[in-house]
């Protein structure tokens, strides 16, 4: 240990604070809290080491600063603080990096309700955060199913209304908003909407409920049942939504439930929050222990930052253990028995479901999940093999112009370009797409067939029941109909046509076999085209070169194959084009070309 850290360590006072650690460069390598800062730093320069980790810390250590607080508690809110700043790299990483959904009530006129993920300090009222997303969007949409709210964005001040500025919209006619703009509604009654959507998004379902039901009792007593009948579909929606969260129990009021699960090197916190009796809120965070921290500290460092991030202001918690450094207005219960012991072993199991999924997932190598998608696509396609092997066919013109096409090889689902080809066709006259499909696939396996090289399990032709029918007229000369499985698809509705069956298989949007094999359609187009815009570009430019006089088909073919095309050729230096055909050659050929080209 280098003299100057033993003197810093030395003089370090016996106090409550935060340490940080500094690397040669002036980095923060790690932030750590301590009951007594001289103690704890002083701990990791001992002569044995707890972890290889720690070691190879301690050895980067080239400065110490600290911060002295009041309490423990004060040091774990500043070193929580700290670390989200400056993320140092060998600090415990919370796997959650999520900026959270809020439903606003906006600090404005006949103010709107929305979903957010900014919080601005502007009056505002926010509740939340939601874990889940689709549990906000879904209260939103309940709330304005129950309560007509304005969505515009106009500033419905008393002066703007009076003057009359703005025009009910489509919202009004649709009755989901009331036109206040047009001082059809008081802003006394648009506020008695917005204080029940207040009560809802705090909880207190049940006292909406209840005012609700008062209201419906009176507008059947004074015979008005179609009013009542519209309150009472309002608190069946609220009893339904009520109905979705778990209850526990009534008197459990505001209470945040954490538990620790550590399997496999995999170490995970689940989080609960209680609110009147039912569970309102989970959430699952994993954490990579970077050091040898111990369960205490790494459930204290989860929640820590949990609670921020929801905004949690409970004080009390239920937990498995004491965490490390505990907020002296916090009230922690370790429950034995009773509903909230039920509710730990809820939020434990939890966490065992999120440890599941992740090593479920973690079994399923690239590999595997490619073996799982060629078996979908035999059991899809009804195939007696697993196609490990699949090849596409595409052909490419302009109006019966270079007639090309393409054959592109996927080997267990993944590209294999090595193994792509492309063909000039030789036997077709015009545009004639089935002639010109019978011609390559002939070709192609003939060829495969000769050398005896591997043939495939799957042939997909691109384009409809005309060219499949085409391509199957050259397996059958070559006796490999009924070898080889052979499709085609057709591109305006996708539909997928077999050999001999007149009704196409339509395969669901979202499968993975369909997007299989349009990537295999895809890039036998794309490799088809690409070849037939450089023949375009070559014949175009061997036309050109033999237009000018004293170059023949000859040289124009040494300069096709030396520059590809007209714009290699005009940025290439003179010295270069005249090795090839000499300096007078040279000189005509290019004041000709640039002729054309002005």
């Amino acid at each position: 240990m280098q003299e100057s850290i033993i003197n810093i360590v030395n003089t370090l006072p016996q106090h409550p604070g935060v340490y940080q650690f500094f690397d040669k460069q002036g980095q923060i390598i790690y932030i750590g809290k301590a009951k007594n800062l001289k103690k704890r730093v002083q701990s990791y320069f001992s002569k044995r080491y707890e972890s290889y980790k720690l070691k190879v810390l301690t050895n980067q250590i080239f400065d110490i600063k600290h911060i002295i607080v009041e309490s423990e508690s004060d040091a774990l809110l500043l070193e929580n603080n700290l670390i989200k700043k400056w993320q140092p790299k060998y600090n415990v990483l919370l796997k959650d990096d999520k900026t959270f959904p809020w439903i606003c009530i906006k600090n404005e006129p006949f103010p709107r309700v929305f979903l957010t993920r900014t919080i601005y300090k502007d009056g505002s009222e926010y509740f939340g955060p939601y874990t889940s997303a689709f549990m906000a969007r879904t209260l939103l949409l309940m709330i304005r199913e129950l309560y007509p709210l304005r969505t515009c964005s106009h500033n419905l001040n008393k002066e703007n209304i009076l003057k009359a500025k703005f025009r009910r919209c489509l919202e009004y006619h649709l009755d989901n908003c009331k036109a206040p703009c047009e001082n059809l509604q008081t802003d006394n009654d648009y506020l008695v909407s917005i204080d029940q959507i207040r009560k809802i998004l705090k909880g207190n379902i049940q006292e909406v409920i209840l005012h609700l039901e008062t209201m419906m009792f009176d507008f059947s007593e004074n015979y008005k049942f179609e009013n009542a009948n519209i309150i009472k579909q309002k608190i069946l929606l609220l009893e339904k939504y009520k109905s979705k969260s778990t209850i526990v129990n009534p008197k459990i009021h505001n209470v945040d439930v954490f538990s620790f699960i550590d399997k496999n090197n995999i170490s995970v916190v689940n989080f609960l929050k209680i609110i009147n009796g039912a569970i309102v809120q989970s959430h699952t965070v994993e954490i990579i222990n970077k050091l040898i921290n111990t369960k205490e500290e790494l459930l204290s460092y989860a929640i820590m930052d949990i609670r921020k991030k929801t905004n949690s202001r409970s004080k009390e918690m239920i937990v498995p253990f004491y965490p490390d450094g505990i907020p002296q207005d916090i009230r922690y219960v370790i429950p034995k028995t009773g509903d909230k012991k039920k509710l730990l072993e809820l939020s434990e199991k939890n966490a065992y479901q999120y440890i599941m999924q992740k090593e479920k997932l973690d079994e399923k190598t690239p590999a595997t999940r490619q073996a799982e998608l060629l078996r979908q696509v035999k059991n899809d396609l009804q195939l007696k093999e697993i196609p490990e092997r699949i090849e596409c066919f595409d052909n490419s013109n302009i109006q019966g112009q270079i007639p090309v096409a393409s054959c592109v090889v996927f080997i267990n689902g993944k590209p294999s370009k090595k193994d792509y080809r492309h063909f000039n066709i030789k036997t077709v006259q015009g545009a004639n797409d089935f002639a010109s499909m019978e011609e390559v696939v002939f070709r192609r396996y003939r060829r495969q067939l000769d050398e005896c090289a591997l043939l495939p399990q799957l042939i997909i032709i691109d384009g409809g029941k005309g060219q499949l029918n085409a391509a199957v007229k050259s397996l059958k000369i070559l006796n490999l109909c009924g070898n080889i499985a052979i499709i085609g698809i057709a591109k305006r509705l996708e539909e997928i046509y077999f050999p001999h069956d007149q009704v196409p298989l339509y395969i669901d949007k979202s499968s993975p076999t369909l997007k299989l094999i349009q990537n295999l359609r895809n890039e036998a187009h794309r490799y088809g085209i690409s070849f037939h815009r450089n023949k375009r570009s070559g014949n175009l430019l061997q036309n050109q070169l033999e237009q000018i006089k004293g170059i023949g088909r000859k040289t124009a073919e040494k300069l096709l194959i030396h520059f590809g095309s007209v714009e290699t050729l005009l940025a290439a230096p003179n010295q270069e084009i005249e090795k090839i055909i000499g300096k007078k050659l040279t000189f005509k050929l290019l004041s000709e070309i640039r002729k054309t080209d002005n």
